[in-house]
């Protein structure tokens, strides 16, 4: 069977979870199903916004049942399988697979630095023991690795591997940055980006996908978005960008997961808090937080 290819847009939820990290099912089925009904185009499960690294197998896996279930074949979902052991990264590629993720997203989550040959090794015994699909997660912000274009090139060429997340790129790089990896890759292998504020330029520039926290949870705004972009129309594209303009400032402020889980809380689609030790935003930034979501007329 030919994988799916990741295009377009793939809304990441956070993972609405009690503090012992039980995951809330019913909360993570609302987001879902705000997402589906939206039209996004794929679901990003246990992403960096779905705190991955902070949930046991067992939780990820109530997560990624809840999500499918939902979900129900209308959306595909990808789900992260990230982990610091190469044998545990297997495991949660084979529970993915048995449950019916399309793509697994697998980060370079380690303790010590490593080199682009354990990288390369660690990705290749993945994706060997699981006949799962899947897209690289360069995250260097978080795991202090970064996915260099010669190394993406070595590993789009393994059975399996079918796609990147790229950290978000200045507009003024992004063309550049593309081109360098298009020159390494196969064609059909997928580049996409995250960091939403710097999206919309990636998506004109080229990119096939956009992995967004702001669909995760207010996905009617990032589809207009993509579809604008999808149609040639680069100025409404741009239009509906400059508009969550304030929405960007805060996710570069406090960080795009404490601010969506502050959202999720005030519009009372889900109490959850960040898991521990990531603290709640304090009073002051969810009343700014609370305006600009208001002044966007965000819901």
């Amino acid at each position: 069977m030919t994988p799916m290819r990741l295009t377009g847009l793939s809304a990441f939820p956070i993972t609405p979870a009690d503090a012992g990290g039980r995951v809330d099912g019913p909360a993570l089925r609302r987001l879902v199903a705000r997402s589906c009904k939206a039209g996004v185009d794929s679901i990003g499960l246990l992403g960096s916004t779905g705190s991955y690294p902070y949930l046991t197998r067992e939780e990820r896996r109530r997560a990624l049942d809840a999500t499918l279930d939902e979900a129900g074949g209308r959306v595909p979902v990808m789900v992260g399988i990230g982990a610091l052991r190469t044998d545990e990264a297997v495991r949660l590629a084979q529970d993915a697979r048995a449950a019916g993720a399309a793509v697994g997203l697998l980060a370079a989550v380690s303790y010590t630095p490593l080199t682009d040959e354990e990288v390369y090794e660690h990705v290749a015994a993945v994706a060997r023991h699981s006949d799962l699909p899947l897209c690289l997660y360069d995250n260097p912000t978080t795991t202090h690795f970064r996915f260099g274009p010669e190394l993406i090139g070595r590993l789009s060429r393994l059975p399996g591997i079918v796609a990147v997340k790229s950290p978000g790129q200045e507009p003024q790089a992004v063309a550049g940055h593309l081109a360098t990896l298009r020159a390494t890759v196969p064609p059909g292998f997928s580049l996409g980006y995250s960091g939403d504020w710097t999206t919309t330029e990636a998506l004109i520039a080229g990119a096939d996908a956009w992995y967004s926290v702001v669909a995760g949870l207010f996905p009617q705004v990032a589809v207009e978005i993509v579809r604008a972009v999808q149609r040639g129309e680069v100025a409404e594209a741009r239009r509906l960008d400059g508009r969550l303009g304030l929405l960007w400032a805060l996710f570069r402020h406090y960080s795009s997961l404490r601010v969506i889980y502050a959202c999720a809380d005030l519009l009372d689609l889900c109490h959850a808090a960040p898991p521990r030790p990531i603290l709640p935003l304090g009073e002051e930034a969810r009343g700014r937080i609370a305006e600009v979501i208001r002044g966007l007329d965000l819901r």
